[in-house]
């Protein structure tokens, strides 16, 4: 079935470039022997930006988002940035496309492929088989909030504060998304706040548990604090099925989740709106590592996490779902032939980022 959906690609900085290049050979593939098509449009973002525009985000680049069907997002940021004013910072770019968008829940899976087992700093048993999704609000709580700032007090030292505001709606619509996955997956949502000493997770338990009596069906639910869950995923990570917690909680426990499979390298995201009027909703897909200056340019990146990105787009947007499978089954026969690019480690092979697509399109070739 062709189709021509209007893709955003906003490389980014650093090796942002590098993987995003390599993943769009994935674009001429699709058209080539599936007869899928994708009407793309280049936008830049972040420092990039910000180098050539004097922002992170141009209001075009912002228009041209919102027409789009998806956006594909590689990397921002990298030290040359760091003394920007706030508002300024390639980061800014990132969040005020969340923002605008409305892309409330951000999917962040947490899966070890089996040729990768070795890879992660736990022991074996307990990563085997590990398959779970993170579910994080994304555009409520403290990175948004007001008030905010740095004030100066009257004895001259300064207070910086931030406020972490969930409003009802804003909790039960990202709940929804957490018990929808479930009804997917294995029937279990652990909902995570600090209820204890925070009156944010106080309604956030609240509503989440009146949610669960009206729409719960079927469903596992179980609360636990967001310290305790970080020491379970590393103690006992299969346990869990679906995890939804709020922006601030989300961030650090994804990024704890991401390491759990071996590397950052091989972690992606998809970032969702609400559904419109026709069940069409917004989304932005990107890989949870950074920009990475420190290997930029040097041929060596890791491009797994773009491409698992690029097939959480095919499923997510597109309903694409034999597509993505293909190409997740390539990625696996990939590292299983024993390729590492040098952020994976073991293997018996040492490859570059162009080395690694190869053979992932070579597995492709396999069953197209």
């Amino acid at each position: 079935m062709s189709s021509n959906r209007k893709l955003m690609v906003m490389p980014g900085d650093g090796i942002g470039p590098e993987v995003m290049n390599e993943t769009l050979r994935l674009l001429d593939w699709l058209a080539k022997y599936k007869n899928i098509n994708f009407d793309t449009i280049e936008r830049d973002v972040g420092g990039k930006s910000y180098d050539l525009h004097g922002t992170p985000l141009t209001d075009e680049a912002l228009s041209d988002a919102l027409e789009c069907d998806a956006v594909l997002f590689g990397a921002v940021g990298g030290p040359k940035y760091d003394d920007l004013d706030f508002e300024l910072k390639p980061e800014r770019g990132l969040l005020t496309l969340r923002k605008e968008m409305d892309l409330f829940a951000n999917l962040r899976p947490a899966i070890v492929f089996p040729p990768l087992v070795e890879s992660s700093t736990l022991k074996p048993e307990v990563v085997e088989g590990l398959d779970i999704m993170i579910l994080r609000e994304l555009t409520g709580g403290v990175y948004f909030a007001e008030p905010r700032g740095i004030d100066i007090m009257p004895d001259g030292s300064k207070k910086g504060y931030d406020t972490n505001l969930y409003t009802t709606p804003e909790i039960e619509r990202i709940g929804r998304v957490a018990f929808d996955l479930a009804k997917k997956r294995n029937n279990k949502v652990t909902s995570v706040e600090k209820a204890n000493v925070m009156l944010s997770g106080v309604l956030w338990r609240e509503v989440i548990t009146e949610l669960y009596k009206k729409e719960g069906n079927k469903i596992e639910l179980e609360h636990m604090f967001a310290d305790n869950c970080a020491m379970q995923l590393v103690r006992a990570p299969k346990q869990f099925d679906v995890i939804v917690c709020d922006n601030l909680f989300g961030d650090m426990l994804s990024d704890c989740a991401a390491m759990l499979t071996g590397s950052l390298g091989m972690l992606p995201s998809a970032s969702l709106g609400a559904p419109n009027k026709d069940g069409i909703r917004k989304a932005m897909y990107e890989p949870v590592h950074g920009s990475a200056p420190d290997i930029t340019g040097k041929g060596v990146a890791n491009p797994l996490a773009q491409v698992l990105s690029f097939t959480m787009m095919l499923r997510y947007s597109f309903d694409y779902n034999q597509e993505a499978d293909l190409i997740e089954n390539a990625v696996s026969e990939a590292l299983s032939s024993g390729a590492r690019t040098p952020d994976l480690g073991g293997g018996s092979k040492n490859v570059s980022t162009t080395e690694m697509m190869d053979l992932v399109i070579n597995s492709m070739n396999n069953y197209r």
